[in-house]
């Protein structure tokens, strides 16, 4: 714990802008633009295979979109070791960076080994990118410092900045006049997030530097080499989900349980702390298998069941993903603000609470969607407007659940530990995913001998499987509720 705070510590001391460590804006500026490169190619992705020169039928390419994301966020178990053990935080960033940007302007390329090769490199390069850029940021504050949690609500902010403006500019721009021009501007994001990286890193107060920069300069070429080799590995499991969830399988196993070998080599403290992030990382995995429709079931059901209309303009069907992260831009300052209150009047609710908050309102918004298809829908088509409320929700129980599980695991985990500790928090996303591609299955989108339905019929195929969604959230409520005295126990005081 120590380690934590002589690491933390100088940040307190250089520079400040609204009362936080100027490095956490320029990491949230990369960071925008980073996921200004993400969501821009995945706002695209189910719809390109689908309507592109893929042609995919809805289960190909809801098995393909599982198993990308699942991998995306499979890597970062490795790549947030390497950057602990090896290279440093800013070197995999920025490794990280440049991987991204070349995978996603091999998409511009019509061609399907082009079109796998181009996403195994951004989940080569995600993997450097995404647990690390976390990392620095809970390494911005000392331990018990109350502007953590609203440090991570910013840093949020920014991720969902990017990924508003990539839904709407990439997503409006692939969708309307070519797939390659949205995959384009997403790269070129990425490049502007690797500048500002690249310029601002003298602002982290060397909390991104390596162990020992001997080391990491002479196996830093090793590195390039192994991820370059791990793109063709990457390729092909693409094109295999089975092999994707076995993957998945065999890392949870021995990720979990090397994590929890770990703890009972500590103190009883430490030991408790990290059961906690085992126990919530499962239901951190719940929450996202079924608020990942986002991008699969719910952008097709956007497509076919949902009436877009507007004084005779038709809304993009991107631009439903849109509507999350312009709420989180609108009410994450609303939520950093309320846990400083609440805490500050011993209000806060404790971490278990707020992710069984978040769960009930993914579930809700799944209602929504159901009510509407029972009592508001016509010739198959649902108002826009529900569809708003249901991303609401959604957006409000992510607020709940996702920044503060970010910050919780710098919190908690041991400080020699953090980058694999935060890897395995996105291993559940990983695993999520996978499970979210299973469900996004069950909606069909085709009937049994092969031929689409009509909206009518396939409104009710989702409504019943969003009821099903709705339904399991209730009983992961219930059971977390139950189970949140004995985490807020093991907690020990950390808020």
């Amino acid at each position: 714990m120590s380690d934590t705070n002589t690491q933390a510590t100088p940040a307190l001391q250089g520079k400040q802008i609204f009362g936080h460590p100027a490095g956490l804006f320029v990491l949230f500026g990369a960071e925008m633009w980073e996921r200004f490169c993400f969501y821009g190619m995945r706002t695209l992705l189910v719809l390109y295979m689908v309507q592109g020169f893929l042609t995919y039928d809805d289960p190909k390419a809801y098995g393909v979109y599982g198993s990308y994301n699942s991998l995306v966020y499979l890597t970062p178990i490795l790549g947030g070791l390497l950057a602990d053990k090896l290279l440093g935080y800013s070197k995999a960033i920025m490794l990280g960076a440049v991987f991204m940007a070349i995978g996603e302007f091999s998409l511009l390329v019509q061609n399907q080994m082009f079109f796998y090769a181009g996403m195994a490199m951004l989940i080569v390069g995600n993997g450097f990118f995404k647990p690390n850029i976390s990392t620095i940021v809970g390494k911005l504050y000392p331990d018990g410092d109350p502007r953590r949690d609203g440090g991570f609500s910013i840093f949020y902010m920014g991720i969902n900045i990017g990924a508003f403006l990539s839904t709407t500019i990439c997503g409006y721009i692939g969708e309307r006049f070519g797939w390659h021009y949205g995959f384009g501007l997403a790269g070129l994001g990425m490049l502007l997030g690797l500048v500002i990286f690249s310029a601002g890193g003298n602002l982290l107060q060397g909390q991104g530097e390596a162990k020992d920069p001997a080391k990491s300069r002479k196996y830093f070429p090793l590195v390039i080499l192994g991820s370059l080799a791990a793109v063709p590995v990457i390729t092909l499991l693409l094109q295999n989900h089975k092999a994707v969830e076995w993957l998945l399988i065999i890392a949870a196993v021995s990720v979990f349980g090397y994590l929890m070998i770990a703890a009972f080599r500590e103190d009883v403290v430490q030991r408790h702390k990290m059961w906690v992030i085992i126990i919530l990382a499962f239901f951190h995995m719940i929450f996202w298998s079924f608020f990942e429709q986002a991008g699969s079931s719910l952008t097709l059901f956007t497509e076919r069941n949902v009436d877009r209309m507007m004084f005779g303009w038709e809304f993009p069907t991107t631009w439903g993903q849109s509507f999350n992260p312009i709420f989180i831009v609108i009410f994450g300052p609303v939520f950093a603000a309320l846990w400083v209150f609440l805490s500050k009047r011993r209000m806060n609710p404790s971490i278990p609470n707020k992710f069984t908050l978040g769960l009930l309102q993914v579930g809700l918004g799944f209602a929504v969607l159901v009510l509407a298809s029972k009592v508001l829908s016509a010739a198959g088509l649902v108002p826009l407007w529900t569809l708003v409320f249901c991303y609401l929700l959604h957006t409000t129980g992510e607020l709940c659940l996702s920044p503060v599980g970010l910050s919780m695991v710098t919190k908690l985990a041991p400080a020699r530990m953090t980058g694999l500790v935060m890897g395995a928090w996105f291993l559940s996303i990983a695993g999520a995913h996978s499970v979210a591609a299973f469900i996004a299955r069950l909606t069909g989108g085709a009937g049994g001998d092969g031929e689409a339905v009509d909206a009518v019929a396939g409104l009710g195929i989702y409504s019943g499987v969003f009821f099903d969604i709705f339904k399991a959230a209730m009983v992961a409520v219930v059971v977390l509720f139950a189970l949140s005295p004995i985490l807020k126990k093991w907690l020990h005081g950390v808020e």
